[in-house]
C-alpha cells in the first residue's frame, strides 16, 4: 500500500495532536454535531433543476466529497453515505416550527466546538483550528470517517504507517502519549 502523499501528510498531522482517547472520543461526537449545526440552516435554502430539488447542504457536502475523493475513495464514499444521513436528520430538525431549528443548530455548532476544546485541554494540545481554521474545518469530517475505520479495525496497514511516521518524527517525550492509543 502506498502511504506517502497528501493523505499521509494529513493523517499524520491530524493524528499527532489527537492521541488521547478522550480527545478522540470527544471529536467523534463533536465533529458530526458541528456539521449537523451547519447543515440545519443549509437545508432551508435550495433550488430545483427539473423535478429534482437540491439543497445548499447537498452542494456543500458534494464539494467536501469531491475533495475527499482526491485523498481516498473508500473514505470519501463512507463520508458521502454518512453525510447524506446527517443531512436527512438536519432536514427533520430544521423543520421544527418557529425558531426551534435555529436553537438546535446553534446548540449543535457551539456545543460541538466547546466539546472539542475540552478534549484538547485534556490532551494538552492546541486545536488545529487555532493554527489553520479553514484546513481544520475542511478536514475534520474526513478524519471522523478515518477514525471510524480505525476503531472498526479496518485498513490497519495505513494506521500502522501513520503511527510509525508520528513516532519517527516525534520527540522522545511524546512517545509516551502514543501509548494511549
Amino acid at each position: 500500500m502506498k502511504t506517502d502523499g497528501k493523505l499521509m501528510d494529513m493523517l499524520t498531522g491530524y493524528a499527532a495532536s489527537h492521541r488521547h482517547p478522550f480527545n478522540i472520543f470527544v471529536h467523534m461526537i463533536g465533529i458530526p454535531t458541528i456539521l449537523l449545526g451547519v447543515l440545519i440552516p443549509l437545508t432551508w435554502v435550495g433550488f430545483e433543476i427539473g423535478a429534482v430539488r437540491f439543497l445548499l447542504a447537498h452542494v456543500v457536502l458534494l464539494g467536501f466529497f469531491f475533495f475527499y475523493l482526491t485523498l481516498d475513495i473508500v473514505f470519501a464514499v463512507a463520508f458521502g453515505i454518512g453525510s447524506w444521513l446527517l443531512t436527512l436528520l438536519a432536514e427533520k430538525l430544521g423543520a421544527y416550527p418557529g425558531d426551534t431549528g435555529w436553537y438546535i443548530a446553534a446548540a449543535c455548532f457551539f456545543g460541538g466546538y466547546a466539546a472539542q476544546f475540552i478534549g484538547h485541554a485534556v490532551e494538552k494540545s492546541a486545536p488545529v483550528l487555532l493554527r489553520h481554521p479553514i484546513q481544520a474545518n475542511l478536514a475534520a469530517p474526513f478524519f471522523t470517517v478515518v477514525e471510524l475505520f480505525k476503531l472498526a479495525g479496518l485498513r490497519d496497514g495505513l494506521f500502522n504507517a501513520v503511527r510509525d511516521e508520528i513516532e519517527a518524527t516525534s520527540p522522545a517525550g511524546d512517545k509516551d502519549r502514543s501509548e494511549l492509543q
